[in-house]
């Protein structure tokens, strides 16, 4: 008799996750190394516990070793006892190293992106100092939907409305390309929670996940379901495909903007207006996001409004001033060409 379907389901996902690992390791890796780490980034919530299950699992099958990493955000009475815990079940699981980290959140952005920024520097520290080749995250089909809603709440455009990626390089940058991976973006939260309790694995709710003071705990319960009363079940599925679906038109718009720029660029690389008119509205924003990104503007800053200014000094030039943008760089139309630079 196999495992539950809900156990297997968890399973099967992470190891395909640890596969591609692998597959990705396999240049890189010389004859005799030791086997690979991969981390698990644990809160002891249902969906990273039944990741940490099935990591603890797999993992050895493949010649992999499993550790984990719980972050103490310290935003909590005995947040450090919790994550003490945290560390207590998942040795359980045999995973090794085990660890917990604590950080302190600052206030920049709002609580849920400082706590983010915050958790992603300490995974970041911890998966360079023990060497890991990856990183798992337990975000879920569910968080996925979330994060497409919100997206489009701010009205930020289809790379929004692309969600979560099923790899990442996180905020550390394009030095670790592959480092984060979601095994469970096409796992809903109940499969996951339906795991942990087949298992007999202790879960932890974080209360945050109930505050209405949290704008995704306020879609969570009563957005989506306000959305599924009036449309019927399979609102999750139907976000988290649209996020594949915008991912993969994202993705190809990248890539069609990163041929048209030098293109557009006279022989001493300025930016010419009447080439970038010319480019479809969708690819000319994309290289002028890119330019400006490139002039020093932070990406993480850097907004929709701000793009659409500078493209009305392509599009409807009527002889405005410079535009200032977040980083110091300003943008300026001067002799048919589009300067952008530091200030």
């Amino acid at each position: 008799m196999g495992p539950h379907p809900a156990v297997a389901a968890i399973r099967l996902a992470v190891r395909r996750v640890l596969h591609d690992v692998l597959t990705d390791l396999t240049d890189s890796r010389t004859p005799g190394a030791a086997a690979p780490l991969v981390l698990v980034a644990c809160s002891g919530g249902a969906d990273s516990m039944a990741l940490a299950s099935a990591l603890a699992f797999e993992a050895p099958k493949l010649g992999i070793r499993a550790g984990g990493v719980t972050v103490d955000h310290g935003l909590q009475p005995g947040s450090d006892l919790r994550a003490a815990e945290v560390v207590t079940r998942m040795t359980a699981l045999r995973l090794d190293p085990v660890e917990s980290v604590a950080v302190r959140v600052g206030r920049e952005g709002g609580p849920e992106a400082a706590a983010r920024d915050a958790r992603y520097g300490a995974l970041d520290e911890a998966a360079d100092r023990l060497g890991a080749a990856a990183v798992l995250l337990g975000h879920t089909r569910d968080d996925q939907a979330e994060t497409v809603l919100l997206g489009l709440a701010r009205g930020s455009g289809i790379r929004s409305l692309s969600g979560m990626p099923e790899v990442s390089a996180g905020p550390g940058g394009p030095g670790r390309t592959n480092r984060y991976r979601r095994p469970f973006l096409q796992v809903d939260r109940q499969t996951a929670r339906k795991a942990c309790m087949v298992q007999s694995l202790p879960v932890w709710d974080d209360p945050h996940n109930l505050d209405p003071a949290y704008t995704r705990s306020r879609l969570r319960h009563e957005g989506l379901p306000a959305l599924e009363k009036a449309l019927g079940k399979g609102v999750v599925e139907a976000l988290a495909r649209t996020a594949q679906l915008s991912r993969d038109d994202a993705d190809a718009l990248d890539s069609w903007a990163a041929d048209a720029e030098a293109g557009v660029r006279d022989a001493d690389g300025r930016l010419e207006c009447a080439k970038l008119y010319a480019l479809p509205p969708a690819v000319r924003r994309r290289v002028l996001r890119r330019a400006v990104v490139a002039a020093g503007s932070p990406a993480g800053s850097l907004f929709a409004r701000h793009i659409e200014e500078v493209d009305r000094l392509i599009t409807g030039w009527r002889g405005q001033g410079a535009i200032n943008l977040p980083g110091r760089v300003e943008a300026q139309r001067q002799g048919g060409r589009l300067v952008i630079r530091q200030g």
